[in-house]
């Protein structure tokens, strides 16, 4: 049985479009895309490498599947730690209207989500590993399919664009099983889902 690991880049308000580039989702008018470039340092590239080493798996959805398609496809050097597992490794993508990928090593979950993500993991000999796809983390979020989350978060606030916890989203508790700190500020806590909220209130003092 596999493990579902989600990684994501946020802002501090909680964006996470477009991190990689002005151009990479320009939904919604939205003009800031490229935020994570100037943060990005030895510490950052370690953690990323850290991740590519251990997955078995991706899966990805749509939007940031066509991202990462007409790009790292074009990555061939086999030492490259990110390009050489997703060149090689099975990719599954959540769509409804990617009927022939081009990438070789793809293929497309249409049905019922949670039935073909828990089919997946029980069939993955280690991590499944989700990359950006906030609005997919959010569906397997809900599902309670996602074992483990790791937040990026960059000292930036931009005050627009899609954010991955939005109003609706389904209570969930959790677990921080690890954290760390770049030296450009950069906050990487690593979070274990841990079912429902706990609800309590602090106690009065009492009377003396």
């Amino acid at each position: 049985m596999g493990k579902l690991v989600s990684t994501l880049f946020l802002t501090l308000d909680g964006v996470y479009q477009a991190p990689g580039g002005r151009e990479e989702d320009t939904r919604g008018g939205f003009d800031q895309g490229g935020w994570v470039f100037a943060y990005a340092d030895d510490d950052f590239g370690q953690f990323i490498n850290e991740v590519f080493a251990r997955p078995a798996a991706f899966l990805l959805g749509r939007r940031t599947y066509d991202i990462f398609a007409s790009y790292w496809p074009k990555m061939t050097d086999p030492a490259d730690p990110v390009a050489s597992k997703l060149n090689a490794l099975p990719k599954y993508v959540a769509s409804s209207t990617l009927t022939d990928p081009d990438w070789a090593g793809t293929s497309v979950i249409s049905g019922d989500l949670g039935k073909e993500v828990t089919a997946l993991k029980e069939r993955t000999d280690g991590e499944l590993q989700v990359h950006g796809s906030g609005a997919l983390v959010r569906s397997l979020l809900a599902l309670d399919l996602v074992d483990t989350l790791h937040l990026l978060t960059f000292p930036v606030v931009l005050g627009s664009g899609h954010r991955l916890f939005t109003e609706g989203a389904v209570p969930t508790a959790f677990t921080h099983t690890g954290g760390r700190t770049t030296s450009r500020g950069v906050t990487i806590h690593s979070y274990d889902l841990a079912g429902r909220p706990d609800y309590s209130a602090f106690g009065l003092p009492e009377n003396t």
